[in-house]
């Protein structure tokens, strides 16, 4: 038998009782034109000791293994096998259990005494290939689902605002973390009541993954509900956390949200925040930086008491609301140093001139171009608000 030490070819796992069969193998093996290591196993309890310790790419089993049963054996290696092809081998009174193998999920069959090298070596080289096609497939369609879910699920975070007559000029912007192709439980909403009052929310949830997305899906959509049937400020933020508390998985997850309300007046401005990131305040060319203060998340062991700040916008201003995956960054260099929320500021003040969308495109431009290549970064929701000027 080759030895696991003749690195660059592929590693052949034989699961043979017979020995003379097995040299058989090994022979037409030497002789065909596929260069392989080969190993030996001699039942199926040996097999699956090999397959966790050796990781083949190939088995070539006999289907008539003593402690085997129809095609336990083969249930077993599959089971154990991972990305290794299997190739059963048949007598030749059993070609049908070879068609029934493959059916079974095994690559292809070989009946013994109709084996020559190279066929041998072309049927475990197709097999192999085989194998690398249908985790490819596997692995695309599992993509395009994620990418579906992931579609129906920014839809459900991101949605459209829901504006009747105000002039509010909405734009927004979503970033997954970098190297994830999950969404994060970030999400905003803006919905105008019947009164000509106009709400804004924004939220992180903690974590990140497909669970944190459909919490935050959750809590939008009842925020919507309560703010719809006018409930608003901390008991607003208290329903949510009733809600947050039924529905998240562990006791654990919290969400950062700040609730807003736009006074018809298009100056007022009403905030509820429940430990989440300032905002910035815009006044024409200027922008500065406004913070309600020190509050506690949704989902915590305290008992939360959320107050109201009451914001004074000037004519035709307008605010940024962001979650935390937009200023905590690392810059490059040593030691090691973060953008926060002053230095989000300063690269805010560059782009204050520009309107809402070309505003939020300059500054994800620049937090990224200064973010450190290497160092992780979060989700991201941005939503900036501005009253369309009369004139």
């Amino acid at each position: 038998m080759a030895h696991a030490s003749e690195y660059g070819q592929p590693l052949v796992l034989l699961v043979e009782d017979d020995p003379q069969d097995a040299l058989i193998v090994q022979e037409l093996l030497e002789d065909s034109s596929l260069a392989v290591r080969l190993e030996w196993a001699r039942s199926v309890d040996e097999a699956r000791r090999a397959l966790v310790r050796l990781r083949p790419q190939c088995v070539v089993l006999d289907l008539g293994l003593p402690d085997a049963y129809e095609f336990s054996a083969l249930s077993a290696v599959i089971e154990e096998a991972g990305d290794a092809a299997v190739v059963v081998l048949t007598g030749l009174a059993d070609e049908g259990a070879g068609l029934a193998a493959v059916t079974a999920g095994a690559q292809d069959y070989l009946v013994k005494g109709r084996v020559e090298a190279d066929w041998l070596g072309r049927t475990l080289r197709y097999a192999m290939q085989r194998k690398q096609a249908e985790q490819a497939a596997v692995a695309l369609h599992a993509e395009r689902m994620r990418a579906k879910e992931n579609a129906r699920l920014e839809r459900g975070l991101l949605p459209t605002p829901l504006l009747q007559s105000m002039p509010l000029e909405v734009a927004s912007r979503y970033r997954a973390s970098r190297g994830s192709a999950t969404l994060g439980g970030d999400f905003f909403d803006v919905v105008e009541s019947d009164d000509k009052t106009v709400h804004a929310v924004i939220g992180d949830v903690c974590g990140h993954g497909p669970d944190e997305a459909a919490l935050g899906v959750c809590l939008r959509i009842a925020w919507r509900a309560l703010v719809l049937s006018g409930v608003t400020g901390a008991a607003l933020l208290r329903q949510l956390e009733r809600i947050l508390e039924a529905e998240r998985g562990g006791s654990e997850i919290f969400v950062t949200m700040s609730t807003l309300v736009l006074e018809p007046d298009q100056r007022t401005v009403r905030v509820w925040r429940a430990g989440h990131p300032g905002m910035l305040l815009h006044d024409g060319d200027q922008v500065s930086f406004a913070d309600p203060g020190h509050s506690f998340a949704l989902g915590l062991p305290v008992e939360a008491d959320w107050h109201q700040d009451v914001l004074e916008l000037p004519q035709g201003g307008g605010l940024t609301l962001y979650t935390d995956g937009l200023f905590e960054r690392r810059l490059p260099g040593l030691p090691p140093r973060w953008l926060g929320e002053e230095g989000l500021l300063e690269l805010a003040a560059r782009h204050a001139h520009l309107d809402g969308e070309h505003f939020l495109d300059a500054v994800i431009a620049d937090v990224e171009s200064i973010t450190a290549p290497e160092a992780p970064a979060d989700d991201l929701a941005v939503v900036h608000l501005r009253w369309k000027d009369p004139s």
